[in-house]
């Protein structure tokens, strides 16, 4: 069985290179061909000894994931369906803007975090992907965009973990996969431009800010526990203000000075004036916990089996009037790839659930509400 090479950052290709005899050196310059050039044959890499490339042909491999489906939206948004084997599919989407290109990667065939407005917690979960599956999700994008639009530029400037699964229930495999993206002889990206979601695994948020603090963005979509609890599960194991604390932490190694809070805009559920107001409570330092943040207003994009609705669009300006008029950066997210179903938490694959998901949320479909106070 060869190994694929997609699996290693560059001190494990390092490692592996070691393992056949070979130095440093020569993983450097295996690396670059791999992830810089897109190379997957080795005879194509010129400048390794003939004597590496055979031992290469007979031990490793550069494999990307088989495309299942490509669906390209109207705006210019790419959607594609990757096959993870068993069963299981996830999905990565390329949003194209004038001054950047975002690719959106998948961390989990599923999710287990079960929130209540995410298509991908709908359908469970089956497994975390490895590295080389998640990186394999740049490197076929990259590489196909750069050949589709006959560039050698650069064509993806910035990575998000927002796709399927929580990315911080895979920690071992995203370090290694975030250190490819942001090594000089990789993809070369900004600590500032690569963004791990999450939504509030506090101890693995610690362990990041060590390890490989990049770009961070929470989901929030609540500003009280009660309320959170129902939306987003994780919260009763690590409720807001432990979340916060752990924000504030975080900041101390970030590259940012701030951190991205996620709202997920529920009509009728978390869209209120009133709850516009709790936030701010929560947020500003003379008040409450207190976290240096922007907040990212998304509007929810409806699937049935969510009983959810998308807030009307004055009620998400009047939310956004609130926390501006208090001097907090609120931003409301520009929905991209609506017609291909590529737009923010309708990301669904293919999961063989192992968790029974879609029938325990069947009966959380009426989330009670606590009047707002």
């Amino acid at each position: 069985m060869t190994t694929n090479l997609l699996e290693f950052d560059l001190d494990g290709l390092a490692a592996f290179c070691q393992q056949l005899g070979e130095k440093r050196f020569r993983a450097t310059q295996l690396f670059r061909w791999i992830h810089q050039r897109g190379a997957s044959d080795f005879d194509a890499m010129s400048d390794l000894a003939k004597a590496l490339r055979d031992k290469l042909k007979g031990c490793a491999r550069v494999e990307a994931l088989p495309v299942i489906s490509e669906h390209v939206s109207s705006d210019g948004t790419v959607k594609w369906l990757f096959d993870v084997g068993d069963g299981n599919a996830v999905e990565a989407v390329f949003i194209p803007e004038d001054d950047r290109g975002t690719l959106c990667i998948s961390s989990q065939a599923g999710c287990a975090v079960g929130c209540r407005f995410c298509s991908t917690g709908h359908q469970g979960f089956s497994r975390n992907l490895t590295t080389g599956e998640i990186v394999a999700q740049l490197w076929f994008a990259e590489h196909s965009l750069r050949q589709r639009l006959q560039s050698e530029d650069r064509v993806i400037s910035n990575v998000v973990m927002m796709g399927m699964g929580e990315p911080l229930q895979n920690y071992s495999a995203l370090v290694p996969a975030l250190r490819v993206m942001l090594d000089d002889h990789g993809y070369g990206l900004s600590r500032r431009r690569v963004t791990v979601s999450t939504s509030g695994v506090v101890p693995m948020m610690d362990r990041l800010s060590v390890d490989c603090p990049v770009a961070l963005a929470v989901s929030l979509h609540a500003p009280n526990d009660p309320l959170r609890d129902n939306l987003v599960p994780l919260n009763r194991k690590y409720p807001i203000e432990e979340l916060l604390a752990a924000c504030n932490r975080y900041l101390a190694h970030a590259p940012r000075d701030f951190i991205t809070f996620e709202y997920c805009m529920l009509d009728g559920v978390n869209d209120q004036v009133e709850h516009a107001r709790q936030l701010i409570e929560l947020v500003k330092p003379a008040r409450g916990v207190g976290v240096r943040c922007k907040f990212n207003l998304i509007p929810f994009n409806p699937f049935p089996a969510s009983g959810l609705l998308r807030s009307p669009q004055n009620q998400v300006l009047a939310f956004a009037k609130v926390l501006s008029e208090a001097g907090i950066v609120t931003t409301v997210r520009k929905t991209r790839g609506d017609d291909i179903d590529a737009a923010c938490g309708q990301l669904a694959g293919d999961v063989k659930d192992r968790t029974r998901a879609a029938e325990r949320m069947a009966k959380q479909r009426t989330i009670v509400l606590k009047p707002v106070t």
